[in-house]
């Protein structure tokens, strides 16, 4: 089972929706910006893409300009900011069990299948 952390207004997004749905893969589609993960789910999802919260922050979001560009957070304050301000939140984000694939580009949800 897939889950994909979904912003239908992102073509990377859709383009990476559309290949698990080609796939056949049985999937699970969440809204972030409705459905904005906690910061434990966040520290679950960094986890299983081996990154660090930074390497997943949208740098080119008006909120990271006028909040916190220049700014040096630690881990749990971008998954903090991430969790206020979900649009910061890199996307889409796939996870299937232990592992997980930002989908930019959105071939590398090919590796999960």
């Amino acid at each position: 089972m897939l889950k994909i952390y979904h912003n239908p207004r992102c073509q990377k997004s859709r383009q990476t929706l559309q290949l698990i749905e080609e796939s056949g893969e049985m999937l699970t589609i969440v809204e972030y910006l409705k459905e904005t993960p906690s910061e434990d789910q966040l520290r679950e999802i960094l986890k299983k893409l081996g990154m660090k919260a930074e390497e997943i922050v949208r740098k080119s979001e008006a909120i990271y300009k006028e909040q916190f560009k220049g700014k040096t957070l630690n881990a749990d304050e971008w998954i903090a900011a991430m969790v206020e301000y979900p649009n910061l939140i890199e996307r889409p984000i796939v996870v299937k069990g232990d592992k997980a694939v930002l989908g930019r580009p959105p071939e590398n949800v090919k590796s999960l299948f």
